[in-house]
């Protein structure tokens, strides 16, 4: 079964049957469930179910034979949940998760009290504000999950301006999500959320194929041969294949290697030597490679010297002060300086004024990114407009 695919059951439909494998939980969307177990040759009702409920997780966790049988009693609709993502959740002892499923013992205890005859336990018992915050999180994931099948998400391009040159040299990817019931999702919540469990992975392969293929349209409206970077997270990077996976792609676009340039961001879970590996293997295939928000975060000089970026991006806390106080200003100069020193590009984000784009041009900065360059816009909305010319700002 695929488990990016909903599964929807008629009025009286049975999900599954006593005794059958514990392949798959369900997240009940809309509709209901009962389930139920034999006791002395009569049918007991253990519990009814509805939306946001999960059901059929304790024999999957327990890997053991189903001990009821659920039936659908009324038009359903469920997310299935497969043993992987759950023994993932398990694994990354996830505190919400283990929240939501003592939560969910609780009442699978009290239903098998009910069933051995030790009386009826009825009362229902609420879930916590935990419990619930888990039970969102994994119906977030499913939906990701089905966005990502459905090709659901969208990207969005934000120019980057050649300062020197003073036309747009580049664009970085940025995935967006329109929610069909929430609007659009922040990236932080929907990124952060894939960044827990291997779906960044597929979200990533998502965006490098949007990459390559906005890249391939943009050449071919006659908007010169732009680079696209786009961001990949330390999961990422672990990930087998990363590069080779680049360049095939970029190849069948029939792109130069340049085309795609990496931005990494500098976290605490990054593995050093493994950057190292990937930036020496972008660098023999032609890729450029970019170390996000430097000097936020967890970024520090104890491992630039190892590293060899051949692009810098100051966050717009600096440049966002830089003309209004000396310390700021101080800041950028000095990463500018680093910059040349390190032989790498300068991008300076945030810029949203003529003055600021000035001064980065008396400083020498390669690229500028900020608002007042552009907004991030999609594939489409770019390309309704003539190819861009020298920027006016």
């Amino acid at each position: 079964m695929n488990p990016s695919l909903r599964t929807t059951l008629q009025a009286g439909e049975v999900l599954f049957r006593e005794g059958d494998p514990p392949d798959t939980a369900y997240l009940i969307e809309t509709g209901g469930i009962e389930v139920r177990a034999r006791q002395r040759g009569k049918d007991v009702v253990l519990s009814l179910l509805g939306p946001g409920d999960l059901v059929g997780e304790m024999a999957v966790i327990d890997d053991s034979p189903r001990t009821a049988t659920a039936i659908a009693i009324s038009d359903t609709v469920l997310f299935p949940i497969d043993r992987s993502q759950i023994a993932e959740r398990l694994a990354g002892t996830d505190p919400i998760v283990r929240s939501l499923l003592e939560g969910q013992l609780k009442r699978y205890r009290g239903a098998l009290s009910a069933l051995q005859g030790r009386g009826p336990d009825t009362a229902p018992v609420p879930m916590t504000t935990s419990e619930r915050l888990g039970v969102n999180k994994i119906r977030l994931e499913s939906q990701l999950r089905e966005a990502l099948a459905a090709r659901g998400l969208e990207l969005s391009l934000q120019p980057l301006l050649d300062v020197d040159r003073g036309r747009i040299a580049g664009y970085e990817a940025l995935v967006r999500w329109h929610h069909p019931e929430r609007g659009p999702i922040s990236p932080v919540e929907f990124v952060a959320l894939a960044e827990e469990t291997s779906l960044i992975v597929p979200v990533g392969e998502y965006v490098m194929d949007a990459a390559c293929e906005s890249v391939a349209r943009l050449v071919e409206a006659g908007h010169g041969h732009p680079f696209v970077a786009v961001n990949v997270s330390a999961r990422q990077l672990s990930h087998p294949g990363l590069v080779e996976r680049i360049v095939a792609r970029a190849d069948a676009a029939s792109l130069p290697r340049g085309s795609i340039k990496l931005e990494i961001t500098e976290s605490q879970v990054l593995d050093y030597d493994l950057v190292g590996q990937v930036i020496s293997l972008c660098h023999n295939h032609g890729i450029k490679v970019a170390l996000d928000d430097f000097g936020t975060g967890y970024s520090h000089l104890a491992h630039l010297h190892r590293l060899e970026f051949d692009v810098l991006k100051v966050d717009q806390a600096f440049s966002r002060h830089m003309l209004g106080d000396p310390r700021a200003m101080a800041v950028v100069e000095a990463v500018v300086q680093l910059g040349r020193a390190l032989q790498a590009e300068i991008v300076v984000e945030g810029v949203e004024t003529s003055a600021q784009l000035q001064a980065l041009r008396r400083l020498g900065c390669h690229y500028a990114q900020g608002y007042l360059i552009g907004r991030p816009r999609t594939l489409t909305d770019i390309l309704a407009e003539s190819p861009p010319g020298p920027f006016g700002g």
